[in-house]
């Protein structure tokens, strides 16, 4: 049924409706929403930690991630080549600067795997069973979508600039269009209902968000495969962006997925100009708007 992704996308819609302009306000919702993150990261580690059979799963669990992280990077890149291909793009290398922070952002992004580590250690050796976990973290959830719509809509960006930018949306649209048919294409691999599987595969690369909400809605194995796929993703676009942004920036975008706007943003400045820098937020932007809304409506679909 659709309630689900109404319960889902309801909140994240109120959000984006409300328009702010109080800086403060806005610096006190950034911080709540990275720990509102850890706090439910924590809660699907906790999930993990007391999971029957945990042990057990582990190895399917890996396989399935594996199967993920490759089918969705061959499919993405073909996607993004061939959209490359028609839409050429070329980075201004008189304006790039030296690679730099690198160290920095790996450890920043290691932040999130400590707490559903963390979280998966207290639930297995020390904490028992707690019966309102998983309706704390479906409320967490719903308050954390809130604060991503504000985010969203008072970041000081035009959207229809961001929609009329023809290279961020075609790259946006080339990295949907790939991920959902490597969904598709998942189904036989992952042993999952074609719905789910297309859920797995719209996380693009924002792991803070869809190791949550498929964990909330497919239980916390199919949480931390989504976790674990796209913190993988945000691992390989740090390492091949520099690598491909001087010749194919679309692809080097592309891949980085919603994180293209905040996280690997300093990268594709560093390694690929200026010039990058609006396409990069345009893609990132649209891809962190359309993820929540697929998988919330892929989701609703297995009801």
């Amino acid at each position: 049924m659709l309630t689900g992704a109404l319960l889902i996308l309801a909140p994240l819609f109120l959000g984006f409706a409300l328009a702010l302009e109080n800086r403060h306000l806005m610096t006190a919702i950034h911080y709540g929403v990275e720990g509102l993150v850890y706090f439910i990261l924590a809660l699907l580690g906790l999930g993990l930690g007391q999971m029957e059979g945990v042990g057990s799963q582990l190895a399917n669990m890996a396989s399935q991630v594996a199967a993920l992280v490759l089918v969705l990077l061959v499919a993405n890149m073909a996607g993004l080549w061939l959209f490359h291909r028609w839409q050429p793009m070329a980075a201004r290398e008189d304006h790039v600067d030296q690679p730099r922070g690198y160290r920095r952002l790996f450890l920043a992004g290691m932040k999130p795997l400590v707490a559903v580590v963390v979280g998966g250690l207290a639930g297995f050796y020390v904490l028992p069973d707690l019966p309102m976990a998983e309706d704390v973290a479906t409320w967490s959830l719903m308050l954390l979508l809130f604060l991503i719509g504000l985010q969203l809509r008072n970041a000081g960006l035009s959207l229809r600039k961001l929609l009329l930018n023809r290279q961020g949306l075609g790259i946006a649209l080339a990295m949907a269009g790939s991920s959902l048919l490597a969904g598709l294409a998942l189904v036989p691999w992952l042993d999952a209902a074609w719905n789910e599987s297309l859920a797995l595969a719209s996380g693009f690369g924002w792991y803070s968000l869809s190791g949550i909400v498929i964990g909330d809605a497919l239980g916390p194995a199919w949480g931390g495969v989504a976790f674990l796929n796209d913190v993988i993703r945000e691992i390989i676009a740090l390492a091949i962006i520099p690598l491909l942004i001087g010749q194919r920036p679309a692809m080097a975008i592309g891949y980085g997925g919603a994180t293209a706007m905040d996280f690997t943003l300093p990268v594709i400045r560093s390694s690929g100009g200026l010039a990058c820098v609006p396409v990069a937020i345009a893609s990132g932007f649209i891809l962190s708007f359309l993820s929540p809304v697929l998988m919330a409506v892929f989701l609703s679909l297995g009801g």
